[in-house]
């Protein structure tokens, strides 16, 4: 009876509110990373592993590549917080290319690389599974 009450009074709309600014958040945080990863990656390169592969090219584009996608990430983050489709959308892209570059990234900082790319996934499901109701 008490979960009856509870879900009257929430209503369809309450739903999915905490994973929605959980994503967003989450986008803002792993963007704001990213370009200090991309940073660090131009900067100093003895912050990451000695001596690894990459699958094309070299630390430098990477830490190019990685501060773009920290800025795509940011301004996803911004769009979710308005509660429009394109945003929803935008921001499951945005999350889905951080996920792949930090996939990429793993042989410079593989233990940073695999968090950030848990989170992205966790984004992906937040905004898939929830990003249909509008909470603003």
């Amino acid at each position: 009876m008490a979960s009856v009450t509870r879900d009257a009074a929430y209503g369809d709309d309450e739903k999915g509110v905490g994973w929605l600014i959980f994503a967003s958040s989450m986008l803002g945080l792993v963007g704001i990373l990213s370009i200090i990863d991309g940073i660090v990656a131009l900067s100093k390169s003895r912050f990451y592993v000695a001596n690894a592969t990459y699958v094309f090219s070299d630390l430098r584009t990477w830490g190019w590549i990685t501060l773009l996608i920290g800025v795509l990430a940011i301004i996803a983050a911004m769009g979710v917080l308005s509660g429009s489709q394109f945003a929803r959308w935008f921001g499951i892209i945005a999350g889905a290319v951080i996920a792949i570059d930090q996939f990429m990234f793993a042989q410079a900082y593989p233990f940073w690389s695999l968090l950030i790319f848990a989170t992205a996934v966790l984004v992906i499901y937040a905004l898939a599974a929830y990003g249909g109701k509008r909470y603003a």
